[in-house]
């Protein structure tokens, strides 16, 4: 031994054949990473039998006590029959602490995933949630039916509630972006109609634009980033501090108190809010349309009423109740998924509108697709 506290370790072999280690000195993380390399570069005695003698260790912290349990499973896993002895009470307790936190495979680098093993993960975890949706949304318009059979079943409070902040409250965010896009769609095609002295028609170029796509489409993706993310957020909540739980242990139907009025209030909002939208819209081409091409209110109205039928302002109202139960499904079902922490919370809320806004976009194409098919 060494008349110094310095952490090192040799070893012996005796007539037996069997050798014994003296482990030495303060074993703490301050000399763990010398003693570390010590051990990595060191010729171990070809013994079968191996005895770890500890009584020589003046002082033992966890990394010390960590890179103890290490040497011994680097013995094991060699094939000797390895032994302790001499440790001081205190030391093989915080030694027996560390072998039982120690997980076995701690030492290996996880292996890396296969882009096929990827692939086929993504592609399950997608069907699932494709299977999970099917059955939330079954499942809602199974209490849909029960609460229309029965129509006292129905929870006017929170329909309305959803209503005031879904529909009302909406109000100056779509209107004001409506606006801006009548004005922006009326600027950029003034140029090019003043070209071919058609300046008239940029009263059916804004009126079919806004009314037709742009009205239905800019209204349900605010309302999806406005709402449907606030109703993943208010569920998700509910969900990790277990009140949906206790929503059931009284009886009361989740679905009915926070599914169905959301939805119907959804489906009411939606389309008065695209006709609003329309509104905006075209009074924004209006008022760009008199400052840029000099056309009066009284003649672009004119226009208007000449060239937008009825049809072609129904086409855009008819999406809304739609758009709205995409929105309304997408977002409670998100919130319906949360589990765990507020982390979850905050992830399934993101999905709920990027899924959302995915969706509806389809369904515009969808729409655009059969109204080219029945000549509308």
């Amino acid at each position: 031994m060494t008349s110094d506290d310095s952490a090192h370790i040799n070893w012996q072999a005796d007539a037996t054949g069997a050798a014994t280690v003296y482990c030495i000195g303060a074993w703490t993380v301050r000399g763990v990473q010398q003693l570390g390399a010590q051990l990595d570069n060191m010729v171990w005695p070809p013994a079968q039998q191996v005895v770890l003698d500890g009584a020589g260790i003046s002082t033992l912290d966890t990394s010390g006590a960590w890179l103890l349990h290490r040497t011994v499973r680097m013995l094991q896993q060699s094939g000797k029959d390895v032994r302790m002895q001499g440790l001081q009470p205190a030391f093989d307790s915080l030694l027996q602490l560390v072998a039982a936190r120690t997980v076995s495979a701690g030492y290996e680098a996880p292996a890396r995933k296969g882009m096929l093993e990827r692939l086929g993960r993504l592609s399950w975890e997608w069907l699932q949630d494709m299977v999970g949706m099917f059955a939330f949304v079954g499942e809602s318009a199974s209490v849909l039916l029960h609460s229309l059979l029965r129509p006292s079943r129905l929870r006017w409070r929170p329909i309305l509630y959803n209503l005031q902040t879904a529909g009302f409250e909406a109000l100056p965010i779509t209107g004001l972006l409506s606006f801006l896009m009548g004005v922006v769609i009326a600027y950029q095609g003034a140029d090019q109609l003043q070209r071919f002295g058609a300046n008239i028609y940029v009263a059916d170029m804004v009126g079919f634009t806004m009314l037709r796509e742009l009205s239905p489409m800019l209204t349900a993706i605010i309302v999806a980033g406005r709402s449907g993310s606030a109703y993943a957020a208010q569920i998700g909540t509910m969900k990790v501090t277990e009140e949906i739980d206790a929503l059931r242990t009284i009886g009361i139907v989740p679905y009915e108190l926070l599914v169905l009025p959301k939805m119907l209030a959804l489906m009411i909002a939606l389309p008065l809010l695209t006709v609003f939208s329309d509104i905006a819209g075209v009074f924004g081409g209006m008022i760009m349309a008199s400052s840029k091409l000099n056309i009066s209110y009284d003649v672009f109205i004119d226009r208007i009423g000449d060239a937008i039928n009825l049809s072609s302002f129904l086409t855009g109202v008819v999406k809304a109740p739609v758009f709205a139960v995409i929105i309304a499904t997408v977002g409670c079902f998100q919130g319906f998924k949360v589990s765990g922490s507020a982390d979850s919370v905050g992830r399934q809320t993101t999905l709920s509108v990027v899924h959302s806004i995915f969706l509806v976009i389809v369904a515009d194409a969808l729409f655009s697709l059969v109204f080219n098919w029945l000549k509308i």
